[in-house]
């Protein structure tokens, strides 16, 4: 796929960007959105900046808080996966891979540790902390995913892995972007605390 869905680009502020999100090809227009379905953060709206606290910008940084409404009936199993959707290459940088959730109304406290977790782009089970470059704008799209099985992933797996198990599986997705820049301010408080250390 070399370019967005139109369908996802209209669902979506600001839009998705990156054609290799695993929304792009696993989601739908028809499951988008299905039955009310919604992601959202208690730490920010739709399309509002992400926190400093959930960066590589601050120390002891977490992963955001999220909250879901019911999915459609028929869902088993819950599948969170969060990209950069501003990244360069043919896949975006994968933040976190969250599987394990039950199919009904739930959330994810901050910094709390989900059932299952699969690799970062880093090769880590964990939230991977975003860590730009300066002034850079970049677009962390939060996915969900409603699935009509569980799956039988051990934690760890890899990103393919996830994917591979989810096609043909998805009943309904939805989506929550949240740009994140990371100023000159961001840089200098890092280097007075090195230089404190």
């Amino acid at each position: 796929m070399s370019s967005v869905p139109e369908w996802l680009n209209a669902a979506i502020v600001p839009p998705a960007r990156h054609a290799g999100l695993v929304i792009a090809s696993l989601g739908s227009e028809r499951g988008f959105g299905r039955g009310g379905f919604q992601l959202t953060s208690p730490a920010f709206a739709a399309g509002e900046e992400l926190d400093p606290c959930f960066t590589a910008d601050e120390e002891d940084a977490v992963a955001p808080p999220l909250e879901w409404t019911a999915p459609p009936p028929g869902t088993q199993e819950m599948v969170i996966i969060v990209e950069d959707g501003s990244s360069a290459g043919a896949e975006p940088a994968c933040h976190w891979l969250v599987w394990g959730l039950p199919g009904q109304k739930g959330k994810l406290l901050e910094g709390e540790v989900p059932p299952r977790v699969g690799k970062n782009s880093l090769g880590n089970s964990e939230w991977m902390l975003p860590d730009l470059p300066d002034e850079e704008t970049h677009h962390f799209v939060f996915q969900l995913f409603a699935l009509d099985l569980p799956l039988t992933l051990m934690p760890g797996a890899k990103r393919a892995d996830l994917l591979a198990e989810m096609e043909g599986h998805v009943i309904a997705s939805t989506a929550l972007v949240a740009p994140y820049t990371r100023s000159q301010e961001d840089e200098d408080d890092w280097d007075e605390s090195e230089d404190d250390d």
